[in-house]
């Protein structure tokens, strides 16, 4: 052994030596006057330090705190919706005692900001596309304070109506350009957690408005939302544009700054780089896209997968159970519906958080998968306590089993809520985020984020005439919803995790 060592060791030493001596032909071609072995063996061990140190930074990981930076930015725009859902269900009271409005003046108040969303999901693809991401989250920001300000001085309905419109329209510009903007500057690997993170603040936002608006006046609420909006607009001037947008409108050197600015100046950019001028390259070999464009059998598949999405997501009925919790509740069984929309608060956002994480890990297909089983069995479970409610009532000897029925009901809900959490509430906004090529993406993002606001109205809007035909019956159509998306997720979606952007793309248009 000894003698094997003493081989080895003169063998490596031979070896050292024989790459000094390399090195020091080397420096002195160079001009560069070496005197001992042990000022090559320094610098050596230094070179190899740095091209580590390179190889850790060119990987994505060497600037996330710019990248972080940037979707904590953007995701203010997503508290910013949350706060505007949540702030007409504490403030009704308050609005109709001070402003003096009727039941059905108060529902077209609440309403109205579906409308505007309506709107702003037609023109956000168009406006992203104009002024690029960040000009167009700063364009809903100011729309969202002037229509926040607009319900702060409102002294009828007209002035509390239009401020409501505003804000529909600067969060349906939001709820398109959020996703997309955070998908577009975001590494591979982290891609689908950070956009999941638009799901998480709106949860958030949500969850704070109905929580500080037991405590505060309508006029303090407003606050909550103007708040958000004075941040994004702040904190848009220290984060840089989309890289592919940039390149997409031929500003490559602006294009190039902003990806080195997010991926770290020390970071190797040059693969990213030249996939997304590749993509652009092709793109540009294409016709301007309109909507009759989203048709041709090279994009139709990506159609089908977002907007089959979005569908399943509001037909599961998330928005009738979302905006009449505490009715559900009642009609349950409970004396009131404060104990149940707690605890839906309660868990919404740990379970949003535990999807994102899962998101890049366990990928998008899994998630959505256990999401629509789990929404579909919570669904099936209230519907069986409303049922057992009316078989009860119709009987003679209600027993104990009577007792049983508001129990049933809310685990029911809150086995639906928690898996619709962690993964149909964020997994298809991510996947709309990812599968349209930049070409149509603007359009593309339009149609997606107008069926979800469509769906979001028609839900809310037919939830209570559904509730009058049959409480059972509703959620068993809740529930069968769930099961047909299990089928079109196994069928129709693929994964992204772990791809590019443009490789996703690639692929979905390539395939017939």
């Amino acid at each position: 052994l000894f003698f094997i060592s003493s081989a080895n060791s003169v063998k490596n030493d031979r070896q050292v030596r024989e790459r000094v001596a390399v090195a020091i032909m080397e420096d002195v071609e160079n001009g560069i006057h070496v005197t001992h072995e042990s000022e090559v063996r320094k610098p050596l061990i230094q070179q190899r330090e740095l091209a580590k140190a390179k190889e850790s930074s060119s990987d994505g990981q060497g600037s996330l705190w710019m990248v972080l930076l940037s979707t904590g930015v953007a995701v203010c725009g997503s508290f910013e919706f949350g706060s505007c859902i949540g702030y007409s269900a504490p403030t009704q009271a308050g609005i109709t005692k001070d402003i003096g409005l009727s039941l059905s003046q108060y529902s077209i108040f609440a309403s109205i900001l579906t409308t505007g969303g309506m709107v702003g999901a037609v023109t956000s693809g168009h406006l992203s596309d104009y002024i690029g991401r960040k000009g167009a989250m700063r364009i809903s920001a100011v729309v969202c304070i002037i229509g926040w300000l607009a319900i702060y001085f409102a002294k009828d309905t007209f002035l509390l109506c239009l401020g409501r419109l505003f804000t529909g329209y600067g969060i349906g510009v939001i709820s398109y350009v959020v996703p997309v903007f955070i998908a577009e500057i975001a590494p591979k690997n982290l891609r689908g957690g950070l956009t999941s993170l638009n799901q998480l603040l709106l949860v958030g936002g949500n969850s704070v408005a109905f929580i500080i608006g037991t405590l505060v006046s309508w006029h303090a609420l407003v606050l909550v939302g103007v708040l958000p909006c004075l941040v994004l607009l702040l904190g848009l001037v220290f984060i840089p544009e989309s890289p592919r947008w940039l390149a997409k409108v031929e500003h490559q050197k602006e294009s190039i700054s902003a990806l080195q600015k997010l991926r770290g100046k020390d970071a190797d950019i040059t693969q990213e780089t030249a996939e997304i001028q590749e993509c652009i390259e092709n793109l540009q070999t294409l016709p301007r896209a309109g909507f009759q464009d989203l048709f041709q059998s090279r994009y139709i598949r990506s159609v089908i997968v977002s907007v089959g999405l979005m569908v399943f997501q509001q037909t599961g009925g998330i928005n009738g159970v979302g905006f009449y919790a505490s009715q559900i509740f009642v009609s349950a069984g409970f004396s009131s519906g404060n104990l149940g929309t707690i605890l839906m608060g309660c868990i919404q956002v740990p379970i949003t958080i535990v999807g994102a994480i899962l998101m890049d890990r366990s990928g998008r297909i899994p998630l959505l998968m256990v999401s629509a089983s789990g929404s579909s069995v919570g669904c099936f479970i209230t519907g069986i306590s409303f049922y057992l409610k009316a078989s009860l009532n119709l009987s003679v000897g209600q027993g104990i089993y009577m007792d049983w029925v508001p129990t049933l009901a809310l685990s029911g809900i809150l086995v639906y809520l928690g898996s619709y959490s962690i993964g149909m509430g964020a997994v298809p906004w991510v996947m709309m985020s990812e599968i349209f090529p930049l070409n149509i993406k603007g359009v593309g993002g339009s149609l997606v984020t107008l069926v979800s606001w469509f769906g979001s109205w028609a839900v809310s809007y037919a939830f209570n005439f559904l509730m009058s035909w049959s409480s059972a019956g509703t959620f068993f159509l809740f529930s069968a919803a769930g099961a047909a998306t299990l089928l079109f997720v196994a069928r129709v979606v693929p994964e992204t995790k772990g791809h590019s952007l443009e490789e996703i793309q690639e692929s979905l248009t390539s395939s017939k």
